[in-house]
């Protein structure tokens, strides 16, 4: 463990502004009883709330509330921790802050030394990279730390709470558990080569290692479902100006956001808005009307409506259903698919062919459109359940199922390593005798690509990364 790591933290574990509470937390390797007790003027007992005064270096009150100590190792980050919690004014944890800071650096008189040596600033995240370290959470706990913090909707934030109670990490264990078993019999085979037993025959290793990869696809089914709730995707609504962009986004969002006239060209920027459907977060993000212009400034909106559909995760490709068959109209959806089939957008990612302002007519749709078209009505709101269904198929979203737990994109390549070395260590095993020492290999690296996903393996430049993300104070 590095020296810094030794050192006292403190830092404003609420969010910035105003707030009815804020709270000052410090975490210490060493006791934070002698700081307390300098802070509010009494001796704290451990793990109950006692409302002081903190008071500054002339004995002056800062602020009145509640203080809690809890020593090491029963506490958040396994270390002595205490809370001063006040009132949530900014410049009243400022202040708070500062006599914390200045607080430490007083000498005790019994020892002779300073009330808290080497009391700094905590950096983003580092609370909870303290609780990893000191095994209060393992790696993917405390990433659902963070995302429970930013969960968007509803179903993500339950899903984390099911993460942070240690479900994801459950699964992980499980697959870990087994993937050891079958370790265990491919070592005793190699180590005892000259024995007459098949351990891998009588023990059916190859059935263990069958239902193990069985395991892992519905782990990872699970994960990409997980992922979808924390991520999201990006929609982007393309089209000609006046298809009615604006008035889908808003009736997605259910919102007047966009500005919605008869003028073409109204739309000169992107606008975009995070919508739920089913507790999956859908980034929508409505473009200007694509079309040749020399409107400066159009021309600009237009350059960004395309960087837009480049970066989608799906595509509405909007037609005005009121002006189908007319022949420049046509001809400009013609222009439009041309320009994504040269970008290889549909390639990339899959493009809705949508038709709006089905209430203006009673025309079908273009029999050259196909089947998988979608007919609504922005307006009125008809055929927007559809287009909701075909945007959660889109992104691969199935009815989430009971004890749902988030993942990250990270959990999803580790799982991804896992399944190529086991499905590697099916080969080796179909080989016999003569590949067991590959075989042993590979089930080593599967182990350690799970033990990335709760930390047992991993870098600390890995740990850097994740932890910087996580928000100062937590």
């Amino acid at each position: 463990m590095s020296a810094d790591r030794q050192d006292p933290i403190v830092a404003i574990a609420t969010a910035p502004g105003r707030g009815g509470v804020g709270i000052v937390r410090i975490s210490s390797p060493v006791d934070v009883a002698p700081l307390a007790l300098a802070l509010g003027g009494r001796v704290l007992p451990a793990r109950e709330a006692c409302y002081v005064p903190f008071r500054d270096t002339q004995g002056q009150a800062i602020d009145h509330g509640l203080a809690l100590r809890f020593p090491a190792p029963h506490s958040y980050t396994g270390e002595h921790v205490l809370e001063l919690q006040g009132h949530g004014g900014p410049v009243v944890l400022q202040l708070l802050l500062a006599r914390c800071l200045e607080a430490a650096s007083m000498v005790d008189p019994a020892s002779g030394q300073p009330l808290l040596k080497r009391l700094r600033l905590a950096r983003p995240g580092e609370f909870t990279e303290r609780a990893f370290l000191n095994d209060k959470l393992d790696l993917a706990q405390a990433e659902a730390v963070a995302d429970l913090i930013d969960a968007s909707t509803e179903a993500a934030a339950r899903s984390a709470g099911r993460s942070l109670s240690g479900a994801f990490s459950d699964e992980i264990a499980g697959l870990r558990d087994a993937l050891i078993q079958l370790r265990m019999l491919v070592e005793a085979t190699l180590d005892f080569p000259e024995e007459e037993i098949d351990f891998l025959q009588q023990a059916d290793a190859q059935g263990q290692l069958d239902r193990l990869r069985g395991r892992l696809d519905a782990v990872r089914q699970r994960a990409r479902q997980g992922a979808l709730l924390r991520e999201g995707i990006t929609v982007v609504i393309a089209g000609q100006p006046n298809a009615g962009k604006s008035s889908l986004l808003n009736a997605l969002a259910g919102a007047e956001l966009a500005i919605v006239t008869p003028i073409a060209g109204t739309t000169r920027d992107k606008v975009t808005q995070t919508i739920q459907i089913e507790g999956v977060p859908l980034h929508v993000v409505d473009t200007a009307g694509l079309r040749a212009s020399d409107d400066a400034v159009e021309s600009i909106g237009i350059a960004r409506a395309w960087d837009e559909i480049g970066r989608a995760d799906a595509v509405l490709f909007l037609h005005d259903l009121s002006r189908a068959g007319e022949a420049r109209y046509d001809a400009g959806d013609d222009d439009i698919r041309r320009t994504m089939d040269e970008r290889a957008v549909g390639r990339a990612v899959p493009v809705l062919q949508v038709w709006n302002k089905s209430d203006a007519v009673d025309a079908a749709l273009p029999a050259a459109m196909g089947e998988d078209a979608i007919r609504l009505s922005a307006r009125t709101g008809a055929g927007l359940d559809l287009l909701r269904r075909r945007l959660l198929e889109v992104a691969g979203w199935q009815s989430a199922p009971e004890g749902l737990y988030l993942a990250r994109e990270r959990h999803l390549q580790a799982l991804r390593e896992v399944d190529e070395h086991l499905a590697d260590a099916h080969e080796r095993l179909a080989l016999g005798n003569a590949a067991l020492d590959l075989l042993a290999e590979e089930l080593r690296l599967a182990q350690n690509a799970l033990g990335a996903i709760t930390g047992e393996f991993g870098a600390d430049d890995l740990l850097g990364v994740i932890f910087s993300r996580f928000c100062i104070g937590k």
